[in-house]
Parts: structure tokens; sequence; C-alpha cells
């Protein structure tokens, strides 16, 4: 299914596949994510169900939501409800299993009254973590040359609140009244209308912009991670952080926030140059880095080679193991 429409995705797709699925009790596991009403889904299907693992890559109790959504709370009992009834639930970091098992029962306490308790516990007795896995091929078989001079700077997320764009170009600003030469990669995927701050961008950096918008090639974009130099991350909200881990892989020198996910997924000698605590911080390691990038070509080959411990041929023998013990239930 396409990626747009998530809330009618988790309202909805339970009774879709219930009917679009035949001979379920031939199968013998099935794997849904948390956009997924999986206790509807058992209602309709009934025994025939065979036993199933729910991704968790992201969740709607720890999910920035936008001022006056009225649906927050009901997409919020769905992820509590599908985690309930899901026979193992697998979160997509450490930290992003912590926080929804800490968030469950300030959620459930905001009902008036008949709370349930001890939610949190269940799920946690069946819960597990495995990073997903990422698909690349090798650096060296990739088209394309790092570009230092003047540095590649990328943005490869979505184009939504949650990343944070706002604080990204007020850093970019700051950059150029200082009078840093870089150029700019805008890319990642915008479903809807498109913030008014990535058009005032193109105006801003319009002498600096190579790439604006989704490249819709998957080679292409992989081309341009491996020319781009630095990778930045401003979210406010990061469960995993795959395109920045996709641009690490590619040679990328990240600058990213010191929470959410990010101390989890760069190893801890990293952390020194590459995660910043504050705008401030941010603007200052990206100005260290630009002036003299050659001084960290030896630390980001590293990272690279570091990364790609997350590429799936690496990852996938955990896979297996997860849904051998699935299916042998």
């Amino acid at each position: 299914m396409p990626g747009e429409n998530f809330r009618w995705r988790m309202l909805g797709a339970a009774i879709y596949m219930a009917d679009k699925i035949k001979h379920l009790d031939q199968y013998d596991g099935v794997i849904v994510t948390d956009l997924f009403n999986l206790a509807d889904f058992k209602a309709l299907v009934g025994s025939k169900c065979p036993p199933v693992m729910v991704y968790f890559h992201e969740n709607q109790l720890t999910y920035p939501q936008a001022v006056g959504d009225k649906s927050v709370f009901l997409l919020g009992m769905i992820n509590i409800t599908t985690a309930l009834v899901a026979d193992r639930v697998v979160f997509n970091s450490s930290m992003h299993k912590e926080a929804f098992l800490s968030a469950v029962p300030k959620f459930l306490n905001r009902g008036r009254d008949f709370t349930p308790k001890g939610v949190a516990d269940k799920i946690r007795k069946k819960a597990s973590m495995r990073y997903p896995g990422i698909t690349l091929p090798p650096a060296e078989k990739v088209a394309g040359k790092k570009q230092a001079d003047p540095p590649l700077i990328i943005w490869n997320h979505r184009w939504g609140f949650d990343k944070n764009h706002e604080l990204f170009f007020d850093v970019l600003k700051e950059l150029q009244k200082q009078r840093f030469d870089f150029q700019l990669a805008l890319m990642g995927e915008n479903f809807g209308k498109i913030p008014e701050e990535f058009f005032e961008a193109r105006h801003t950096f319009k002498d600096k912009i190579v790439v604006f918008g989704y490249v819709q090639s998957r080679r292409e974009y992989i081309r341009w991670l491996k020319r781009g130099t630095i990778v930045i991350s401003t979210a406010i909200q990061e469960n995993f952080g795959m395109s920045v881990i996709e641009a690490m892989i590619m040679g990328c020198i990240p600058l990213l926030p010191s929470r959410l996910s990010y101390p989890e997924i760069l190893p801890e000698k990293f952390h020194e140059n590459f995660l910043y605590k504050n705008k401030y911080d941010l603007l200052e390691k990206l100005c260290l880095i630009i002036s003299d990038i050659k001084a960290y070509d030896k630390i980001q080959n590293n990272l690279a080679r570091e990364m790609e411990s997350h590429l799936w041929e690496n990852v996938v023998k955990s896979y297996d193991s997860d849904l051998e013990q699935l299916v042998m239930r």
C-alpha cells in the first residue's frame, strides 16, 4: 500500500485484509506493523489466524501530534490492543521499546475510570528489539565521488513537522551569514502540502541547491548519498534513523541530536564528534567540519564500515531466528 493515509490504514486495513487473504489457516505466521489494528483482524478471522508478530517502527503514543488532531487517542489505543493480542512484539530500537512501554500507563491513565492495570508488563514479556535491515550496494560499486569543495550537505528525511526542518534551515542561514561555502541536496518524501519553509529555502539557498524534492530513482538517490559530505538530522522524533544510516554507510559525516535513538545507533566513540546538544552546538560542529573536512577522513571511513552492521546480510539471521520461534508456538 502507498505510504500516505496512515490513519485510514490503522482504522480500515484489518477489514480489508481479512477479506483479501484467502486460506489464512495455511500460513505459518503473519507479520504486521504498528499501523494495523490486529485486534480487529483477529476478531474477524477467528481461530484460523496463525501466530502474529507485530513490528513497531513507530507508535502513536510518543509521536508528536499536530494541534487539534482528534484521532490521537483512538490510534493510540489501537497500538496498545495490537501489542496485547500479538504473539510477539518487536521494536526497531531499544529506545523505542522503552519509550512505548513507559508511555502505555500514562496514556491509559487519561481515561476517566476503569483504567486497565499491568498492560505494559504484559506487553514487555513478549517484547524484543531488532534493528531493521538496510539494502545498499557496496560503496565502492556506487558511481560518484565525494564532494568536499564545496561540501554537499544532505537532507534526506521526510518533509514533515516532526523532522524539524525549521532548525535545519536556521542553522544553514547562520552558516551562510558566516560566508561558509556549501551546496545543498534537499531530498526526502512529502505526503500532501509542501511546507512553506522549503519554498523559502529554495529562494534563500537558490545558488546552493542541487536537488530539490523526492528522488524517484533509488539508484540516483544512493549516488547523491555517495556524493554527499555531511548528513544532518534535526528531528524531534526518531525511533531508528534509517535515512541517516544509509548516508553514513555511503560515507557522509553525520551531525545528529544527542537524544532519541541516535546515541544508541551511533557507536559511543563517535558521540563527541557527531552528536550535538542544541542549535549552537550543531552550528559549531558544522563549522568545524566544513573548515577542515580532510581531518575527518579517517573517522568517517571507520564509521561507514561500522554502520555496515545494519545491512540486511548482517541482520537477516536474527530475523530468521525470530520467525522460527514465532511459528514454533
